[in-house]
Order: C-alpha cells, then structure tokens, then sequence
C-alpha cells in the first residue's frame, strides 16, 4: 500500500503543476534591438540640435543659405568696392598702450579752507607714436594737467561725477595739440590709479 499511496502522490502533483501552469513568457528583448533603440534617441536628438543652431545662426544672419555662389568672371558687389575705394582706417594696437605720469600733488580750495589732493594718473594711448610724442612733451603735459586739477573744488571731485568730468576734462586738455609740433596726441582714456583729497 505504501506504493500505491506513492504513486497516488506522484500523480497528484504530477496534475497540480499542470493545472497551474504559468501563462507563457515575452521572449526577452535582444541586446542589439535594444542598442538600435537606443541609437536612434540618440540621433534624433543630435539631428534635432544641429537643426536648431542652424536655424538660430540664420536667423542672426551667420549663415545665408540663399546665396549663390559667384560665377569666376563676375563683377563684384557694390559693398566689396566702397570697402576698398574707403581711406584705410589707421591701425590700432591690438593691446593697450599705457604711460604713467608721476603722481600730482596740488593744493584745491573751497573759499574758505584749503585741502590738498593727492592723484595718480595712467593714459591709455592709441599708437605708440602718442606715447612718444607724451614723453617728449612731458613738461607740458604735467603743466596741462597741474592747471586742470588745481581749479577743482575739493567736494565736487569727490563724487562719481565730480571724477567723470575730470576725466573729460583732462582728456580734452591732454588731446590738444603740443606747441611747436602741432602733433596732435590721440589719448584715449585717463586713468586714476591713485585719487585722494585730505
């Protein structure tokens, strides 16, 4: 009887596994379906980038591509000839040309006391040329600005635009031309690189 009872046990879970079968798998997605898939997001998005900074380039007018390319004998634009037949600008350095002055010392009164101010000044030139001419002319340039800066009013000078239109004016002043020579310097900007009043 115990192998009746064993196969009667056998044949019991033998039909319980078929009655609970589990429902058939997906097939399991390859590697290379999924790496295609992944290669297309890929250049969707790449192809979607280069579309977008071609169209932002068009727009600022970096890239016309409307224009046809110029035939060997043709005649050439207007725009071309006025920049040729234009008088060439004069070449400016590609860095700064700095020449400091020696620091001024000047006595600026506001009617009833006197003050003293103290002040360093750096010119940035255009071309070497105005530095040289700057240099030989020295004496001059230190008399222009000594003039400039002892009719300040002490409490003017201190403000933001008490400075500015000292600087228009040591820069009109400066950019005068120099006697005998008549050179006329070409400053660009004066510069304080020390300003105090006491």
């Amino acid at each position: 009887m115990a192998t009746s009872t064993t196969v009667r046990s056998k044949n019991a879970s033998s039909s319980a596994t078929t009655t609970t079968e589990r429902p058939p798998r997906r097939p399991a997605r390859s590697g290379f379906s999924r790496f295609l898939k992944n290669l297309l997001i890929v250049l969707l998005i790449i192809a979607a980038s280069v579309g977008a900074t071609l169209y932002y380039s068009w727009q600022q007018g970096g890239i016309s591509f409307f224009a046809a390319p110029k035939a060997a004998g043709a005649e050439p634009d207007a725009e071309v000839e006025k920049t040729v037949a234009a008088p060439a600008a004069p070449v400016v350095s590609a860095k700064p040309i700095f020449t400091s002055l020696e620091p001024f010392t000047v006595t600026v009164s506001d009617g009833q006391r006197s003050r003293i101010l103290y002040t360093a000044l750096t010119l940035r030139v255009e071309d070497e040329e105005t530095r040289l001419l700057l240099g030989e002319f020295m004496p001059v340039v230190r008399d222009r600005v000594l003039k400039i800066l002892s009719a300040q009013h002490p409490f003017h000078v201190q403000t933001p635009q008490g400075r500015e239109e000292l600087v228009n004016a040591l820069t009109l002043v400066l950019n005068a031309p120099y006697e005998p020579s008549q050179v006329k310097p070409r400053i660009a900007n004066v510069l304080f690189t020390a300003f105090v009043v006491q």
